[in-house]
């Protein structure tokens, strides 16, 4: 029997217009495999409704077309329910699909299905809401905020709005405690990696792995602006843990405490949470079609 698959395909990530994307499947996916239905997200939170939805209805495959949220929505219902998920990657960063090599075009993506090769990966759980590349506290958390309310999504206008922002921004302090390691520190930037980048390559945490049982938590100090470029550097060549502006500890239970409630981001999604942070992982609780 065909396997009945999914798209749920979100219509503006990345500024990109997907109004072409049903006749890549009509020319890129083996139609002697799967039985293939696609729908057009419509708001935030659509696409884990219309996920949820496809569980009732048999759907042995669901894949997200879209950057990390609509992987995020997707995902975080897919997670621990024996099915299987897809990406085709299509957002402003595409941090998940970058580390597990998934290809950024869309017909070798979709490509990429037809030989069903599948791999389990970790979900981490923040305060309850879950993520899997990557989630952060201080100034990715407010770039993330101010980002989701820009009309002009892409990469460009993520890097004018930190540009904008990075000399404005105030660190907080923070108490964390991994795995009983307690620490007190403050940070310009928290971030809780399940894979080793932000998305675009940029690697806050290069030995970070999605199936390791491990979130590798990155501690950012201030650093003076003249050091930007420096550490922008690492992350795009992969060493940013030799800075001594990083500082990064691997661990499985995380407990954090700041100084006041903000801004949190969950694979890049903007949320509002209190002063105390608790974070886990599921172990390779995802199975993903790569």
């Amino acid at each position: 029997m065909k396997k009945k698959i999914l798209f749920i395909v979100n219509p503006i990530s990345g500024g990109l217009n997907k109004a072409f994307f049903p006749n890549l499947i009509d020319k890129y996916l083996d139609h002697g495999i799967f039985k293939a239905e696609i729908i057009f997200s419509e708001y935030i939170g659509h696409a884990r409704k219309l996920t949820e939805d496809s569980l009732k209805n048999q759907f042995d495959i669901v894949v997200a077309v879209g950057g990390d949220g609509t992987i995020n929505e997707v995902a975080s219902v897919m997670e621990s329910s024996g099915k299987l998920m897809g990406i085709i990657p299509c957002g402003s960063g595409n941090g998940l699909a970058r580390t597990l090599k998934i290809p950024l075009k869309n017909s070798d993506a979709i490509e990429r299905l037809n030989g069903l090769k599948i791999i389990q990966i970790d979900t981490g759980i923040l305060n309850g809401k879950k993520f899997f590349n990557m989630a952060g506290l201080g100034f990715d958390a407010h770039i993330s905020s101010l980002f989701a309310k820009d009309k002009n999504r892409g990469f460009g206008g993520y890097i004018k709005t930190t540009l904008n922002e990075i000399s404005k921004y105030k660190p907080d302090d923070y108490q964390i405690d991994v795995d009983g390691q307690l620490f007190e520190q403050e940070c310009f930037m928290l971030s809780i990696a399940n894979s080793s980048q932000y998305g675009n390559n940029a690697h806050v945490s290069p030995t970070a792995s999605v199936q390791d049982g491990l979130l590798d938590v990155c501690l950012i100090k201030p650093f003076p602006m003249y050091i930007f470029p420096s550490l922008g550097y690492r992350m795009f060549s992969k060493s940013a843990d030799g800075s001594k502006f990083v500082r990064i500890v691997k661990g499985k239970e995380i407990l954090i405490k700041r100084s006041k409630a903000g801004p949190v981001h969950l694979d890049g999604e903007p949320q509002q949470m209190g002063e105390v942070i608790s974070v886990g992982i599921k172990h390779l609780s995802l199975n993903l079609i790569i």
